[in-house]
């Protein structure tokens, strides 16, 4: 089967020259074949599950790529990468073809070398799938019209102020913001929601204990056994609770988009519950900890978040390529084949993953 998003793409003159490894079972960066890289530290991994998208755009491999995000899949690997990604509103782009978790999580976004490629790649694969009931035509502004001159920019108190301040500079006007809700745990609303509705999809494959043979067996096998213990009152109680949740977000937006932390857990999970786009834009980087003696080019990557309201995905664009257009960070590429004097990164260690076996 031909995903949808492939379909439009290719009907766009898209050439499909890779399909990229994600986290198995789009958990974290773990496959059959090992773990994936960060291009930026090769000591570390990307992080998942969308990792061979964020590592191999990074690296400069293919110029874009699509991920998925059911709760921090595009925006952990795009922030770890230091890539440039769009998590778009819930519902903007098909999901035909595409393995499902959460039918009321699940979306696809572009990783991208900038904002103005992650703007062009989403008009191509926007648009509404007949065999995906969730997606829509979602009317959405052109990006390069935008006049930011006329926006309300909040920036919470993990926000880059780098990007504040060029945005200030640019004519944004940029406020303090907080968002207020008063649900107790957005992540026990996600966690019940997702693990729950994997489940309904993976039980069969649980139940013949295949499982057993899961790459890393404290993810999902042991996610999935206890979402078996979710009593359906709590379940219908945590939809109530995320009812409420994005009816407060809704009321609490008093700003055309906000500045915060990408890759902040809170923010990961009522983003994706509420169906909040963000953009991740890289702006900056730091030395690695304990380098090698005689220096070395990796580095750790810094990245911020652009939220806008559901439906309003323009508005992060057009913010995030205005801060680009007179920022380098987007620009700067990995070392990949130059890690500088004395720094070596040795074959890592072959892990086996035993398989969970109960009973006697």
């Amino acid at each position: 089967m031909e995903a949808w998003v492939y379909k439009r793409l290719k009907s766009a003159g898209a050439v499909l020259v890779a399909k990229l490894v994600s986290g198995s079972l789009a958990y974290d960066d773990i496959w059959f074949g090992g773990r994936t890289r960060n291009p930026w530290n090769i000591e570390e991994f990307s992080t998942g599950s969308s990792a061979g998208p964020a590592a191999s755009t990074s690296a400069g491999m293919v110029p874009f790529a699509i991920g998925s995000e059911t709760a921090g899949s595009i925006s952990y690997p795009a922030a770890r990468c230091g890539v440039t990604a769009l998590r778009p509103t819930f519902g903007t782009v098909g999901r035909t073809g595409v393995m499902s978790i959460s039918e009321s999580l699940d979306k696809l976004g572009p990783f991208c070398r900038s904002a103005i490629d992650c703007a062009v790649v989403l008009d191509i694969v926007r648009g509404r799938d007949p065999d995906d009931l969730s997606s829509k035509d979602i009317y959405l502004d052109d990006p390069f019209l935008v006049d930011i001159t006329k926006l309300t920019v909040g920036y919470l108190d993990d926000a880059e102020m780098e990007v504040v301040h060029v945005l200030a500079s640019k004519g944004v006007k940029m406020v303090p913001f907080k968002l207020n809700y008063t649900v107790d745990s957005a992540q026990g609303i996600l966690n019940f929601t997702m693990d729950v509705d994997m489940l309904t999809h993976f039980d069969q494959w649980q139940r013949s204990g295949q499982d057993n043979v899961y790459e890393a067996q404290d993810q999902w096998p042991t996610e999935l056994l206890r979402a078996r213990i979710i009593p359906a009152v709590d379940y219908l109680q945590a939809q109530r609770a995320r009812g409420r949740l994005i009816k407060e977000i809704k009321e609490s937006f008093t700003v055309d988009a906000f500045i915060g932390n990408a890759t902040d857990w809170e923010k990961v999970c009522i983003g994706n519950l509420v169906g909040l786009p963000v953009i991740v834009v890289p702006t900056g980087f730091t030395n690695i900890s304990n380098p090698p003696s005689g220096g070395t080019r990796r580095r750790t990557t810094i990245t911020t978040g652009i939220y806008a309201p559901p439906n309003r995905d323009h508005i992060a664009l057009a913010l995030a390529m205005a801060y680009q257009e007179v920022t380098n960070h987007h620009k700067q590429r990995p070392p990949i084949n130059d890690l500088g004097p004395n720094d070596k990164i040795p074959d890592p260690t072959t892990v086996i993953y035993p398989p969970r076996v109960f009973g006697p």
